[in-house]
């Protein structure tokens, strides 16, 4: 049989600005899906990240337990504001809700940076912003890393997010702007963008533990970033998300049929050297429809293929890696109203499953 199948089955956060009203809880992970007659899943991990629309789908929280995953990341592409606006909704507090019942673990994972270092800031202070290829200082993305004011902006604000978008994992994901360009200053210029990133996120997460003493940051090694920093070393509290968007998913990474495959491959494993295993992720997109679909509605079925799944799995268990979610955006009341329910029963089950060989 063929293994791969279509299945038709408010406002910013500013300093100073007061947030709050939100429910969050906390407990003992990995409940969801265990058997206490079973040994515990190899993978602690085993997630799908949505966006507030794909919730239209109501099932969402219970299908997630049902696959006997653990964790639903909540995402948006650019704003953390979207994000607190859903969950401040009926809406997201039931999805909350649902999850608090249901034993599963909820997290946030944001491109934050217009969040943190708010892009009026500019006019107030440009050298806190990035400098382009051109010599000029913008807000178009991200920020300058050798600018004091901006890293302590960014801590505070960082602060207040995770006070309002608060794990229930101590596990935080504030990313930089998506596949942008940092800074190209004199201080700046001989850092590549990964180690910039790494910079801001070192400060980050000094302050996140004046919060949340278990606070955890991830660093993501994506697109522009997916190459290891060299010069800058992470500090205690950072782990390694490895979100390798350009890939081909019709085959296995180990497949040997695609160089673009092994240069993957050989980031993936350079950054485990500088970041270490413990507590590293592998964000897929495995059940990505938004990323099959070109990011352009109307989605597109899903090509799932079972055979390159399983292989990625060895690919990352054999590392040691044992927190795994994938992308599931744009499945939502639509998608499977249209092409029916995606396979999550599938995922969840291998993830559950899924042993080291001996």
């Amino acid at each position: 049989m063929n293994d791969r199948f279509h299945f038709h089955i408010n406002r910013r956060v500013f300093l100073g600005t007061t947030l709050g009203g939100i429910a969050t809880w906390s407990y003992r992970s990995g409940d969801a899906g265990d058997d206490s007659s079973e040994e515990e899943p190899y993978f602690h991990t085993r997630g799908v990240v949505l966006t507030p629309e794909d919730f239209t789908w109501t099932q969402w929280p219970q299908a997630v337990k049902d696959a006997k995953l653990t964790t639903i990341g909540i995402h948006h592409p650019r704003s953390p504001s979207q994000i607190i606006r859903f969950i401040q909704s009926r809406a997201g507090q039931t999805v909350l809700e649902q999850c608090k019942q249901l034993g599963l673990q909820v997290e946030y994972e944001l491109h934050a940076m217009s969040e943190l270092l708010p892009r009026d800031w500019f006019a107030k202070d440009p050298t806190m912003f990035r400098v382009n290829e051109e010599g000029q200082r913008t807000p178009d993305a991200n920020l300058c890393v050798h600018s004091a004011p901006a890293l302590e902006i960014a801590a505070q604000n960082a602060i207040r997010l995770a006070q309002v978008l608060t794990p229930t994992t101590h596990r935080y994901y504030f990313w930089g702007d998506d596949g942008l360009p940092w800074c190209r200053c004199g201080l700046c210029r001989d850092l590549s963008d990964s180690e910039q990133a790494l910079i801001l996120e070192n400060h980050l997460v000094e302050a996140l533990r004046s919060l949340d003493a278990q606070a955890q940051l991830a660093h993501l090694a994506y697109a522009n970033s997916l190459q290891p920093p060299r010069q800058i070393r992470p500090v205690p509290g950072l782990f390694l998300e490895f979100a390798p968007i350009h890939r081909r998913y019709d085959i296995p990474f180990e497949s040997g049929e695609d160089p673009l495959q092994k240069q993957n491959l050989e980031a993936l494993d350079a950054n485990l050297k500088i970041f270490g295993v413990k507590n590293a992720q592998a964000l897929e997109y495995w059940l990505d429809v938004s990323r099959f679909s070109k990011w352009t509605r109307p989605a597109q079925p899903l090509p799932f293929s079972l055979k390159s799944f399983q292989s990625d799995l060895h690919t990352y268990g054999r590392r040691g890696i044992r927190h795994i979610t994938s992308f599931a955006v744009y499945i939502d009341e639509e998608y499977v109203s249209q092409f029916g329910k995606p396979p999550l029963r599938e995922y969840g089950e291998i993830l559950y499953r899924w042993k080291p060989e001996d």
